[in-house]
């Protein structure tokens, strides 16, 4: 350790510190821009510039490494004139707009030019001006505020993983800009908004709606993917203006994902439902809380006593609290019926784990030096995970994937078996056979890999998850995971894939899972949070069962396409005007309060629940609030959770023909992100087409462009063809989670495609 002096204090910091970090560790603040705690070392701003004893002149303190003995001063006068002196230069062309600014209020120019700045400039000549980019529908630009500090463009190489930004010219003509005129289209761009000093990039979202001090703040937790990111929700007025990234090194760093960022755009769409409504007639018409939920208790009643309870099905979103998973299961076990389910997309129920988690801690990840990733988009279902995994992967990580698509996460990959969907299961059991001494071509050398690791880590994504053969994959997966005296873990796909378990929103033996209650319809549904048609592995058997039945009960924040087929829709509150608790997916129990009171006339879910449960005459409806729902859930800190199965489940028949991945894109996977009109005008919001190889394209005798008949099961789509040579050979890249696919059959499975 090395011993260091700054401003008198004293303080022992290991070999290769800088004097940043070591006055960091004492509390004493060096003005700076270009540095971040999570960037590379630019030293282009030279604002942190600081007096070392014996050196000639001023260094900088972001770039200067400690030395034994080093005495520093951040505040004496040559300090202090060399930071004045480097913010006049920065100032010199610096536009004086700060009262128009969207940054105004929030600027680390505008604070430190109140200690560091002249009262006026000496600078008489011509401001430059430098015009504006167009980086997309996320991000705004006024690139004549620019100072040039460059973590946007470090941003993007180190984090992001792709360099969309870079900086062109010299000296005062430099200048910030997408490459060829590219829009900036990572799953983490917004975070470039949070780095920029100044007001060069701001949200275009929330641009010109409020100021920084008009907003009170709110803590809250993401309700999109397992990882449980961190919020602060910025409030004016009642309404969500804007949602920012609440540091939390353990689970997203100070990292938000698009989605987690701009997602709240849906809280206020056009498509909130705001007043309970019951169809009679074939008509729709408003009605009081009390006519509706009567309406729904009598009808349940009608359908236990004409059907029997099995009659009913609930379904439910992973996206919903855990107080509304618990209370959906309760309602419907006290109704007498056991088919109720929370996993929407699987379609393989043969085995499955009690609590599928990651099987570690999240920053557990950065000590593992082997990985192997099955079936994930991992940049769009994980963005901060693949993260985590591309930093390791620079300090020498092998980071090994299987997948039915090269996407390589932008991350330096050992090594990659891209192999068709229905060849998934056999790959796994050719890396098995790897491990034994056995194999050969990727499989033997992803056995090598994992075989030469002393921390191992399996992970299983959505792909696998929703595949077709998911049990198989599953139980592979484990072996593999011995044989290497590693980690299993899952992935997860929502807020609360875990939380579900927890909370048996799962059917029990006697009762009929997701796949089963929509093949085999139900004369009665009680949809919760959740719209088959987008969100089910097969939504054109769900759309059909929502048609069969004699009742079906929609609870929902927004209308959707329910109004075609449910006879009652019943407006509950989003995540940001309820309270409420998930499970992420290392099985952290986090809960958080309402931001904003419920819009119109929605309420609360676990509210709604409450009054139908005390409505059917169930016992044990009569909670105050969802701390007694959680006293009774039993769950606090970290949950038990178990990656385990007990079944050896049989290998699927080989399929034969085209493939369908039917993969839920970022920004289609759930209901809150398809109404953000940001999100939906970026490219990963694309229309949907049909992706195939160069390969299959020639084989079908069919050009990218051309109009095609998807087909698949009954149901059908006319998409336009597409080339990506990423996907393995006889697979059809057709999204989910979108209307234009909604007729389509299951995710994964047979398809045909025909030229139109």
């Amino acid at each position: 350790m090395f011993e260091i002096e700054i401003d008198g204090k004293t303080l022992s910091v290991p070999p290769g510190s800088t004097v940043m970090e070591a006055a960091n560790r004492l509390g004493i603040y060096v003005p700076h821009f270009c540095y971040h705690r999570k960037l590379s070392i630019a030293a282009n701003c030279r604002m942190c510039l600081v007096e070392v004893e014996k050196a000639p002149k001023p260094l900088p303190a972001c770039a200067t490494p400690v030395a034994n003995g080093m005495k520093v001063k951040t505040h004496s006068d040559a300090a202090a004139s060399a930071q004045k002196a480097v913010m006049e230069f920065l100032l010199i062309n610096h536009p004086l707009d700060c009262p128009i600014c969207d940054q105004g209020g929030e600027c680390q120019l505008q604070d430190l030019s109140v200690g560091y700045g002249g009262v006026e400039s000496r600078y008489g000549e011509d401001k430059r001006v430098v015009p504006n980019k167009n980086l997309g529908s996320l991000i705004s630009t006024d690139m004549t505020r620019c100072i040039h500090c460059t973590r946007c463009v470090r941003f993007g190489q180190e984090i992001a993983g792709v360099m969309e930004l870079g900086m062109a010219g010299r000296g005062e003509h430099s200048e910030i800009m997408p490459f060829v005129s590219k829009t900036v289209d990572s799953e983490l761009s917004g975070n470039v908004i949070d780095l920029c000093p100044v007001g060069a990039l701001t949200s275009k979202p929330f641009r010109y709606s409020a100021r920084g001090w008009e907003l009170s703040n709110r803590r809250s937790v993401s309700p999109h993917c397992s990882l449980g990111s961190n919020l602060t929700v910025q409030v004016k007025n009642g309404k969500v203006m804007r949602v920012l990234p609440l540091d939390n090194e353990e689970i997203n760093e100070c990292w938000l994902s698009d989605k987690d960022r701009f997602s709240y755009e849906g809280l206020n769409s056009s498509d909130r439902l705001e007043k309970p409504m019951i169809k009679q007639g074939g008509e729709w018409r408003e009605v009081e809380w009390t006519v509706a939920l009567d309406y729904v208790a009598r009808g349940l009643k009608d359908i236990a006593r004409s059907h029997g309870a099995q009659g009913i099905g609930a379904l439910a979103s992973p996206h919903s609290t855990l107080e509304e998973l618990h209370l959906l299961q309760k309602l419907a076990r006290g109704l007498g019926s056991e088919n109720i389910d929370f996993r929407l997309r699987r379609s393989d129920f043969r085995a499955f784990p009690k609590a599928p988690w990651l099987g570690m801690k999240i920053a557990d990840l950065s000590i593992l030096d082997r990985v192997l990733v099955i079936g994930s988009m991992l940049n769009q279902d994980q963005p901060l995970i693949a993260n985590r995994m591309r930093q390791s992967a620079k300090k020498g990580v092998e980071v090994n994937v299987v997948n039915p698509t090269s996407d390589n996460f932008r991350i330096k990959l050992a090594n990659q078996a891209v192999v068709p969907v229905a060849e998934m299961a056999a790959a796994l059991e050719a890396i098995l056979a790897g491990l034994s001494g056995k194999g050969k071509g990727e499989a033997k050398a992803i056995a090598q890999s994992l075989k030469s690791g002393k921390n191992v880590g399996i992970f299983l994504g959505n792909i696998a998850e929703q595949h077709q053969d998911a049990s198989r994959l599953h139980r592979l997966a484990s072996q593999i995971a011995e044989k290497c005296e590693g980690k299993l873990g899952f992935l997860g796909e929502a807020a609360n894939s875990v939380g579900g378990h927890l909370v048996k929103a799962v059917p029990a033996s006697n009762g009929l899972n997701a796949r089963e209650m929509i093949e085999d319809p139900r004369k009665g549904y009680l949809l919760w949070n959740c719209e088959p048609e987008l969100d089910m592995m097969n939504p054109a058997a769900a759309l059909a069962a929502m048609d069969k039945a004699e009742m079906v009960v929609a609870f929902s924040p927004f209308r959707h396409r329910a109004h075609e087929y449910a006879d009652v829709l019943l407006p509950i509150s989003p995540f940001t005007e309820t309270s409420g608790t998930f499970v992420n997916t290392e099985g952290r129990v986090q809960s958080f309060k309402g931001a904003v009171a419920p819009r119109g006339e929605s309420r609360p879910g676990w509210k709604v629940l409450r009054v139908l449960g005390n409505l059917l005459e169930l016992e044990g409806f009569d909670y105050e609030d969802t701390e007694s729902v959680m006293q009774e859930i039993g769950i606090a800190g970290y949950a038990q959770c178990d990656n385990s199965i007990d079944a050896e489940p049989d290998a699927l028949p080989a399929a034969g023909g085209l493939q369908r991945i039917g993969h839920a894109p970022i920004y289609f996977a759930d209901g809150l992100a398809r109404r953000s009109e940001s999100l939906q005008a970026t490219r990963l919001s694309a229309a949907p087409a049909a992706f195939m190889n160069a390969k299959l394209l020639k084989k079908l005798g069919i050009e990218e462009g051309n109009p095609v008949l998807v087909k698949q099961g009954e149901g059908e789509a006319r998409l336009n063809a597409a080339l990506d040579d990423r996907l393995a050979d006889d697979c059809v890249f057709v999204a989910s989670g979108h209307p234009q696919t909604s007729a389509l059959g299951a995710l994964f499975g047979a398809i045909s495609v025909e030229r139109l």
